[in-house]
């Protein structure tokens, strides 16, 4: 049986270390892939998500991106696009010959940026959507605090708790402490059910009791999707930062935040966050290092 080589790459986000971080799947080259063919890569590969990069088909693009989780395809993921960028720039030689690339996903163009030094590059940016926020579907914080497996007197009631997007509608708790975020134990199963029956994609758990060198701490759970719990999330984290910003919790001047996640699960990540705020628009840019852990040929049978 003759077999279809398939390049495919594990690139770890949000570290410039092997084994640290969140992973990501990137498949440079998938402009003759069926969509079946992408979830069952995704599922065989069974990392967070999977991103596939296609000919675009808006000239202001550079490619297309299509994102999988093991499970299903997602609209948006943060730390597949910046493995994705990161990859093209340093190993396939887009940093030679631009300064940025231009994504097509479902949620719209995202412009991602590339700091180069010494022939080098380094932290790869990306420009998410506008922000938005609404009131969150619950009940009560008992609810919430029960789902997430945490004693309600440890959420920190100063903060509301809403659903953000900037790509995926996340829903944000404030938590008082880094410690109470690392004992929580998500009731799996129901917390997917809420988030399916509310079309949430995560649920995000954030505090500003974080380790030195860090504004923020936080925690993803996406069972609904397919993903337990997601090591460094860029799409959450910049949508966190966009509910920040708009229900005045971070002044309204340009805001530069370094967010860490990951450490309750041994795979700590690193995320630069700049927020311009104008009377009109947010702009929220979520960067970070990359490190690609794993390369290697996928064998399909040709059809």
């Amino acid at each position: 049986m003759t077999m279809r080589p398939i390049r495919v790459y594990h690139v770890d986000a949000f570290t410039q270390n092997p084994f640290e971080g969140n992973p990501a799947g990137v498949v440079p080259d998938a402009g003759n892939l069926t969509l079946a063919h992408m979830q069952k890569i995704a599922n065989q590969l069974n990392l967070p998500e999977t991103a596939f990069l296609l000919p675009a088909t808006d000239p202001k693009a550079d490619f297309r991106v299509r994102y999988f989780t093991p499970q299903e395809e997602i609209h948006f993921c943060g730390h597949a696009t910046i493995a994705s960028v990161w990859l093209l720039a340093n190993e396939y030689g887009w940093a030679d010959r631009a300064e940025r690339i231009t994504l097509e996903t479902h949620v719209g163009l995202i412009p991602v940026q590339w700091e180069q030094r010494d022939g080098k590059v380094g932290k790869v940016t990306m420009t998410q959507i506008t922000p938005q926020v609404k009131e969150a579907p619950f009940r009560d914080q008992a609810e919430i605090a029960r789902l997430i497996g945490m004693d309600a007197d440890q959420l920190d009631e100063r903060y509301p708790i809403k659903l953000a997007y900037t790509g995926n509608w996340t829903l944000v708790v404030p938590v008082k402490t880094h410690q109470a975020i690392d004992a929580a134990k998500p009731n799996m199963d129901e917390l997917a059910a809420f988030n399916r029956q509310y079309a949430i994609s995560n649920t995000h758990l954030f505090t500003f009791d974080a380790k030195p060198g860090f504004d923020l701490y936080t925690r993803d759970f996406a069972p609904a999707i397919g993903i337990p719990e997601d090591p460094v999330t860029g799409a959450a984290n910049g949508a966190l930062t966009g509910y920040l910003v708009l229900e005045n919790i971070l002044g309204k001047e340009q805001t530069r935040l370094t967010i860490g996640q990951g450490d309750a699960i041994g795979r700590p990540g690193t995320l630069y966050v700049t927020v311009h705020s104008t009377e009109s628009d947010v702009v929220i840019q979520v960067g970070g290092f990359a490190h690609v852990t794993l390369e290697g040929v996928l064998r399909l049978p040709e059809s």
